[in-house]
């Protein structure tokens, strides 16, 4: 493949792997606490050649010293981080669900014993009263919920009280932790609002919410995604420009190279 067309391929790629990244925060608008992620360049390497021999000769007797010229190859997506920005906390009716205001992370177990963690606080019930996020995942550490509760409050710490039966008199059923990184644009994002560990995002530090540190967990609230409409749309809008100008330079060189071999014949 010539060089040029192969420069505007690898363009060409990592600008339809940005329009995907851009329409998957679009599609995610309203997602429950979703974290938008974005789509960051690198050049690829250079390839340096030297006109030293060539001209060796001919600039010998004068003071300029021969130059080499590097030629780019391209561009790559190098990563695709998330946004953990906050996103705006709406009121609900539902005592399960839970917003985290500041930083923190709900813990979740997953079918492997593993733990993932999100920001998702719209939590439910299993048959056996654990609490579980909208896939089942049950909260680690696991609270449950007494048969017979009649309602439930959760402090802006994490604790967990319950009445029975209509009583007044509420007693602790357990206590909802959170954990925190000290990079967390570096955790591995697992599908349906989960994340994992990684080596860039450091192991989790775990505390109680409204510790420092931390962020408070606010009851009848959920925490909505991030996402900017107008400039994810801008954005789209920007790419697609460029996505359309890389054609076009295609196009003109497919042009120059025609226009050379009607030249031989």
């Amino acid at each position: 493949m010539f060089q040029p067309l192969y420069v505007a391929a690898t363009g060409l790629s990592a600008l339809q792997d940005e329009m995907s990244e851009i329409t998957d925060n679009l599609a995610n608008a309203k997602t429950v606490a979703f974290k938008k992620g974005r789509a960051e360049m690198e050049s690829l390497f250079y390839v340096e050649k030297s006109f030293k021999d060539t001209l060796a000769d001919a600039m010998a007797d004068t003071d300029i010293a021969p130059v080499n010229v590097e030629y780019g190859t391209g561009v790559k997506v190098s990563s695709t981080p998330r946004d953990f920005a906050q996103g705006a906390i709406e009121t609900t009716s539902n005592p399960l669900d839970m917003a985290i205001q500041g930083e923190g992370f709900f813990q979740f177990k997953m079918p492997d014993g593993s733990i993932a963690y999100g920001r998702a606080g719209n939590l439910n019930l299993d048959n056996e009263g654990n609490l579980v996020d909208p896939n089942g995942r049950i909260l680690e550490p696991s609270v449950v919920i007494p048969e017979g509760t009649t309602s439930i409050v959760v402090r802006t710490d994490g604790t967990v009280l319950v009445a029975l039966n209509s009583s007044t008199d509420y007693s602790e059923v357990g206590q909802i932790s959170l954990a925190r990184f000290s990079n967390p644009a570096g955790l591995k994002s697992l599908g349906q609002n989960l994340f994992q560990v990684t080596e860039a995002s450091g192991e989790p530090m775990l505390g109680v919410a409204g510790e420092s540190g931390y962020g408070t967990i606010n009851q009848y609230a959920t925490e909505q995604s991030n996402v900017d409409i107008i400039t994810e749309m801008m954005q789209m809008v920007k790419v697609q420009r460029v996505f359309d100008t890389i054609s076009k330079a295609v196009q003109s060189y497919e042009a120059m190279l025609a226009s050379l071999d009607k030249m031989k014949q």
